[in-house]
């Protein structure tokens, strides 16, 4: 025979002139039967025209090329000829191995075409059927079970002795074996020599004479009942090869057709194996030889068989040949089509198409379980077939391995899902089919003797959960979960079994029948059509298991790794040949205990060790403990499975890091480590998959040892979490430990109780991962995971510089005594500053300008954290602004502008511009606000101190945003407007100590008024500043009254006058927010009393400050009655006239009355703050009203 061609693809044919035309479909009997066939494979030579041969041939004579080979037909030519068509008992599985991608799927039946036709001739056939089914997905595998030939076997080596004892007792008590006539032989012999007559093309076939009859009348060769039984293997003989690849062998198992077909009968799909003879000549391309006694009329039987061959073969004629005793008597051609309709031979085709359709709806109801032999059985004439399920019946009895299907079962079906596996990108709807076949195949193999296949079965199961999928549970790019494959499903909806569509009870059955699966109580039934179709509905459940979530999938996928492992390992070596490792005892650690080894600083050799390792597996340096040979399968299998693993526990620590789960998640990504330290401890070459999975096991590590670092408040917890374990994963350490010690990593996944020294743990596995990218070249390959390094490397320098600052400033906080800046201090700032700088390397360098500006915001911070040590301690009544003050705070400057720079404008990120913006602003005016309040007069002149505070302030209002609406918005308007009011004070204070040059002096009184104006305007803005609003308009009236002092005329002092009482009055709004806040407390008071005992007499619930409120009161009344009176005296003295007599009378008549009224209500001391104030208000009221007409009257 020629080779068998590639799994599932067909052959290309040699001499296709002479083959059937593939596919072609043959329409017999009215459109009463579909039927058409392709050719997948066949070893067959070009068709030979067969030679007619002349009357009177003597068929008993052997021709002279009879058994041997001949160039015509090729080496398969004894088979061709049929010398063998002696069904064997694995036929089945040959053909099922050959063509693996239609098995479970595609594909109803496969089985030999002489099964087909037993099966399908039992309504019309009193002679016995038993036939071996198995079910691989939606395929079911026919064999014939030589019941006779497997107990002679019994009788000879004792095994399947548990079936023939069940046979005897329940179906032929007296069994015996059955001996074949002389007639058989007889006639098996005069066939093969006509078809050998046949072949002889030049007709020069002569016989040659026989010294023996033996030809003639015994068995011919290859028939012999040895032959026949040494097809059958031991119950188990393990081929030694396969043990070590499942792919290697097929069981010892050919496809030994010569042709194998698809074929479609009707809506039946079967891949059926024929070995029938298939010659050229007549009036088609092909025809099918048949040799027929002349004095036996033609059967029902015979012609069912003669129109199923062809059918199966696609062949359109059959050429008959008439012997009487052997001596050839005539030819006669009939076509396929009219086979049915022969004389004696008469049958419905649609008949036939419903027993098949019964049949196969019969056995695929009641065949559900993979990996179970089940067993047809109808007695020689007997009207009732009944099935068995052996697998049951054998493990009731005897060890399942005495069947000796076992084995061919097994592999099948992991070749089938090895199959589907290679497709499952395209095909995640098969993977409940895919997990089912695995399942079942692991049920009939032995851990002992199939290691390989177990293991990898496991590691194909696990690969079925997708570690990555997305979080979002419900997608539908396809219904994993639902019952969606098609392998067994065969319609929609199950329906329930009555009597009238076929009943399989067996309440009914005689007692002995209660070992029966389900039985065809009278073949008639199988003629009626779709009398099993009901049934034909049941769908066994296969469906893909439904996982809740991330955990339950990875734990699934764990136990699948644990027995993949187990597998490998009890291959290597027995247990007890190693060193003792009890998985419930703690492994000793390499490296000693963070607190008691230096903190952070000891993580610099730990790390230096770890790199120098991951170098190392560049050049190819790898060990196994176990001893495990490099390139075995157990190598390899145990690599792909603890890199597995380590997927699985990277994925449960990666969901439990988003429940904020940081125990466990650190937990997780230990044993994830460990895992692939182990995996580097084998592997002689690491793959770059691998390196960039390690770099994102290293970023996760540092993830969780910086939430650890943050989430300090939980470490009770975190530590039980982290030191909790399964005993699925104590199983996995303690195969890891067979290789590996496991400590590569230690320094990255011990729990610490130090905070410092877990932001240095986070910091360091950052550093890892990035230079294991760096060093593997996988920079360039993996330009999101290098960007995602950098930014984390970034953040982490970020905390842990902002760490030491907080330290710093807390240190500052405690130094009391000392003026000096303490070694602890300067050495703090020092590896702040160091942090910050680094991590602004490393989000320039890709170019993530505004993390960058962030972390030269806070090294800007930093800077004024210096500034501030450097200020001399609150009791030195002396203090100046100093020059290393300075010197910190122009550095905090200068960081600012450069973070500014980094964004380029507004729109790049709004948020941190603005925030950038006010810290600015901040440090301009705390200098300012620092030379005004600590002038240092000792180094500068007045004037050169007043220009800088005056620049600063500029400064710190230009970066000051009073007008984008934000809620940082009131907060500038309230610095802008102190600004302007300190400003204002300055040049007042300018203005009251400045002597001589007037043009100067004239510039300070505009300025001063400018800014007061200015500071005014933004106080009103403001409703929650009304003793600022007030401070100013006091301020105010002081410079208007310093004006007036130097005012010679009465117009003039009585226009200041009056300028200044408009002041006043316009401070009303100031009192109306006292008042409502006063009346807003004293409300709550009544309501609430036992909280009036907690409030402070000076501070309201309101956050107004009483104390400062009536110290800015009494104020404002002197300065009230003092302008009141002063305005009195003028209008009196004066002899001008204010716009006629009457308006003059009416402002003194005013302010003489306000005056008295102030004067009454700051002489009664009884008085509430709220009373004094609501005075106040009536007093500005009544002069408002007279405002305008007394500025009129002046001007």
């Amino acid at each position: 025979m020629e080779e068998l061609c590639g799994v599932g693809a067909a052959a290309p044919l040699r001499g296709d002139a002479e083959e059937p035309k593939q596919g072609s479909v043959l329409f017999l009997g009215g459109n009463e039967v579909k039927s058409s066939a392709v050719v997948k494979y066949s070893s067959a030579p070009p068709q030979a025209a067969f030679a007619r041969l002349q009357e009177k041939t003597d068929l008993k004579l052997p021709p002279a090329n009879w058994l041997r080979e001949s160039a015509k037909l090729g080496p398969a030519g004894t088979t061709i000829l049929g010398n063998n068509k002696k069904s064997k008992p694995f036929s089945s599985f040959g053909m099922a191995y050959d063509f693996i991608d239609s098995v479970g799927n595609d594909v109803d039946v496969v089985s030999d075409s002489e099964n087909i036709k037993k099966l399908l001739k039992i309504p019309y056939s009193k002679s016995h059927v038993s036939m071996a089914v198995h079910r691989i997905g939606r395929t079911l595998l026919l064999d014939e079970l030589d019941i006779q030939e497997l107990f002679m076997r019994s009788s000879q080596t004792g095994d399947w002795t548990w079936l023939k004892e069940f046979y005897q007792r329940l179906i032929d008590q007296k069994w015996q074996r059955k001996k074949k006539s002389k007639e058989h032989w007889y006639q098996k012999a005069i066939l093969s020599k006509f078809l050998y007559y046949s072949i002889n093309g030049d007709g020069a076939a002569q016989p040659v004479p026989s010294t023996s009859k033996q030809h003639q009348e015994g068995p011919v060769s290859g028939e012999s009942d040895e032959a026949g039984r040494s097809s059958w293997p031991a119950p188990f003989e393990m081929p030694s090869s396969l043990s070590e690849d499942p792919g290697a062998s097929n069981q010892g198992l050919k496809n030994d057709f010569v042709r194998n077909i698809l074929w479609t009968f009707e809506d039946i799909h079967m891949l059926v194996g024929s070995n029938m003879p298939i010659f050229g000549g007549g009036r088609y391309p092909a025809v099918s030889l048949r040799l027929r006694d002349n004095n036996k009329p033609i059967n029902v039987l015979t012609g069912i068989d003669y129109w199923l061959d062809n059918l199966i073969c696609n062949v359109p004629e059959l050429v008959m040949c008439f012997h009487v005793n052997g001596i050839v008597q005539k030819y006669e051609m009939i076509k396929t089509e009219d086979i049915p309709n022969l004389e004696n031979s008469n049958f419905s085709t649609k008949v036939i198409k419903d027993i098949a359709q019964n049949i196969l709806s019969f056995l695929k109801s009641n065949c559900t379980k993979e990996g179970h032999t089940y067993w047809l059985f109808k007695a020689s004439g007997s009207d009732i077939v009944k099935l068995y399920d052996l697998t049951t019946l054998c493990e009731e009895t005897e060890d399942k391995y005495q069947n000796p299907f076992t084995m061919p079962v097994a592999i099948l079906l992991y070749k089938v899902a090895c199959n589907m596996m290679l497709k499952k990108n395209q095909n995640k709807k098969h993977y409940g089919t895919i997990r089912t076949l695995l399942l079942n195949c692991l049920k009939l193999l032995d851990n002992g003797r199939h290691p390989q296949i177990i293991a990898s079965a496991n590691y194909m199961l696990s690969e079925l959960f997708q570690l990555d999928e997305p979080k979002k549970e419900d997608s539908t790019d396809f219904p994993i979960n639902g019952n969606s494959d098609e392998s067994y499903s065969e319609e929609e909806e199950e329906m329930p079994d009555s009597d009238e569509n076929g009943s399989y009870s067996n309440s009914s059955d005689p007692p002995d029948d209660n070992k029966a699966v389900a039985i065809i109580k009278s073949v008639g039934e199988l003629s009626v059509p779709e009398k099993y179709k009901s049934v034909h509905r049941i769908r066994p459940s296969c469906a893909f298991p439904v996982c809740h979530g991330t955990e339950e999938r990875c734990r699934l996928v764990l136990s699948y790794v644990l027995e993949g492992l187990k597998s490998v390992d009890s291959s290597v070596k027995k247990e007890g040949d190693l060193p003792a490792a009890d998985p419930s005892t703690p492994i000793p650690l390499k490296y000693e205990d963070e607190s008691t080894s230096g903190g952070p600083e000891c993580l610099e050799k730990q790390m230096a060790l770890f790199l120098d390792k991951m170098g190392s597996f560049q050049k190819g340096k790898h060990c196994s403990q176990s001893g495990m040979i490099p390139g075995s399968w157990q190598y390899k299998m145990k690599l792909q499975l603890i890199l597995k693993s380590s997927r699985a526990y990277y994925v449960l620590s990666d969901a439990a890091m988003i429940l904020q789960k940081y125990g466990r998640a650190l937990r997780y990504i230990k044993l994830a480590l460990q895992c692939h330290d182990t995996y580097c401890c084998l592997c002689a070459s690491m793959l770059p998959e691998v390196l960039v999975f390690l770099c994102q096991c290293l970023t996760l590590c540092g993830d969780i040892q910086l939430m650890l670092a943050q989430n300090a408040n939980n470490r009770a917890a975190y530590l039980e979490e982290y030191n909790y374990q399964t005993k699925e994963d104590q199983e996995i350490l303690h195969s890891l430990h067979r290789e590996s010690r496991c400590q590569v990593f230690a320094w990255a996944t011990d729990l610490s109780t130090d905070l410092e020294c877990q932001l240095s743990v986070s910091c360091k596995c950052y550093e890892a991962a990035y230079e294991i990218l760096l060093f593997s070249n996988l920079k360039n390959q993996n330009p999101e995971q290098h960007i995602q390094v950098l930014k984390r490397m970034g953040n982490i320098r970020n905390e842990i510089g902002v760490f030491y600052m907080n330290q710093a400033a807390a240190v500052q906080t405690e130094r009391l005594v000392s003026k000096n800046v303490s070694t602890t201090e300067q050495q703090l700032w020092k590896k702040s500053f160091s942090c910050f700088e680094e991590g602004i390397q490393n989000f320039e360098s890709i170019d993530d300008a505004t993390n960058a500006a962030l972390l030269l915001c806070n090294t800007g911070r930093l800077m004024r954290i210096c500034a501030q040590a450097h200020c001399a301690t609150e009791g030195d009544f002396k203090r100046e602004f100093s020059p290393e003050e300075a010197l910190y705070y122009n550095k905090a400057v200068d960081y600012y502008l450069k973070a500014l720079r980094s964004l380029g404008k507004r729109d790049v990120h709004p948020a941190v511009w603005d925030s950038v913006n006010w810290e600015l602003s901040t440090t301009y005016f705390t200098m300012a606000t620092l030379q005004q309040d600590y002038a240092p007069l000792s180094r500068k002149a007045q004037e050169q101190i007043e220009k800088e505070v005056s620049e600063a302030m500029k400064k710190s209002l230009k970066y000051c945003d009073v007008d984008t609406v934000s809620a940082r918005q009131p907060l500038c308007q309230y610095r802008a407007a102190t600004i302007h009011h300190r400003l204002a004070s300055m040049y007042h204070s300018c203005l009251r100590n400045q002597v001589g040059d007037e043009h100067l002096r004239k510039q300070h009184r505009v300025l001063a008024d400018l800014h007061y104006s200015k500071a005014v305007r933004l106080f009103q803005l403001l409703k929650d500043a009304p003793c600022e609003f007030l401070r100013v308009q006091l301020e105010r009236v002081a410079f208007a009254e310093f004006q007036m002092a130097s005012q010679n005329s009465s117009a003039g002092k009585l226009k200041t006058l009056f300028g200044a009482l408009d002041i006043m009055v316009k401070a009303k709004g100031a009192f109306q927010l006292i008042r409502k806040e006063l009346v807003a407390e004293s409300e709550q008071k009544s309501k609430d009393k036992s909280s009036a005992e907690n409030v402070s007499p000076n501070d309201s619930p309101t956050g107004l400050n009483k104390e400062e409120v009536l110290k800015l009161l009494s104020i404002f009344e002197s300065r009230m009655s003092f302008l009141l009176l002063q305005s009195i005296k003028l209008l009196t003295s004066t002899k001008k006239k204010i716009g006629g007599i009457n308006e003059e009378e009416v402002v003194l008549k005013t302010n003489k009355q306000v005056y008295s009224l102030l004067l009454r209500a700051t002489a009664n001391k009884s008085m509430t703050l709220l009373e004094r104030i609501e005075v106040i208000l009536n007093l500005l009221e009544q002069l408002a009203q007279n405002n305008e007409a007394s500025n009129g009257g002046i001007q």
